[in-house]
């Protein structure tokens, strides 16, 4: 029940060289009831079917996979028909563009439903689970809602996603981290002193920043530093 728009697989070293999903197989008590209804009700067109096969079948497809109907030989030995839909049996799930138009398509038709909704972080999930004719269940639902999120490291080059943005790795030694992260030391602030230049004669008069009046042969005083503090 995820998203798989746009996903191209990607052969994994480990497991088969598989490219994609063929059909499914459904042994079915009456052939002709079962092709109505993978015709009629999901859609699926009938294909040719190889005529070497020596026993009773059709075969269906669309939506890119394929339906393989086969006819059992003995029907009345095969297990007791489902009536009670539970959404965790074994299915078949297909993503549709509006569950409304599906429900009364359904509804048109007869067909019992059962319908739920998922919700996960604020996305939202409907699905409507009924049975073919043999009691097989079909899953209709919007799970293309939720993103793909692969669960191992590589998950994302096998189903051809993009690759998440790896944290650069920081190439400080570690001792220079260390420091950069240690707090500065605390450096005395330089004492401002008032230096007088050279007295010289002058029509002009000036003051020293508000504090020392100066004679009129001195023009206005300089402020500095003195980093050695050795005037204090």
């Amino acid at each position: 029940m995820v998203n798989t728009k746009g996903v191209e697989p990607v052969h994994r070293a480990s497991g088969l060289p598989l490219t994609a999903l063929n059909h499914i197989s459904v042994v079915c008590r009456c052939l002709e009831s079962s092709l109505r209804f993978y015709r009629d009700v999901l859609g699926f067109v009938p294909v040719r079917r190889p005529g070497s096969f020596d026993f009773d079948g059709a075969w269906l497809f669309n939506y890119g996979i394929g339906v393989h109907l086969l006819q059992a030989e003995d029907p009345e030995s095969m297990p007791p028909k489902k009536t009670e839909i539970n959404p965790k049996d074994n299915h078949i799930s297909f993503q549709c563009e509006s569950m409304e138009a599906v429900q009364r398509r359904l509804k048109e038709l007869g067909i019992r439903y059962v319908q739920l909704r998922v919700e996960e972080s604020g996305i939202y999930v409907d699905q409507l689970f009924f049975h073919d004719p043999d009691g097989f269940m079909v899953e209709v639902c919007t799970c293309d809602n939720l993103p793909i999120v692969p669960l191992v490291p590589e998950g994302h080059a096998i189903l051809g996603l993009p690759q998440q943005p790896a944290a650069p790795a920081c190439k400080r030694p570690a001792a220079a981290l260390r420091q950069l992260q240690a707090p500065a030391p605390q450096q005395p602030l330089p004492v401002p002193v008032a230096v007088f230049p050279t007295p010289a004669k002058a029509s002009g008069s000036g003051s020293c920043v508000g504090e020392v009046e100066l004679e009129e042969s001195i023009p206005a005083c300089a402020m500095r530093s003195c980093p050695e503090h050795s005037c204090v």
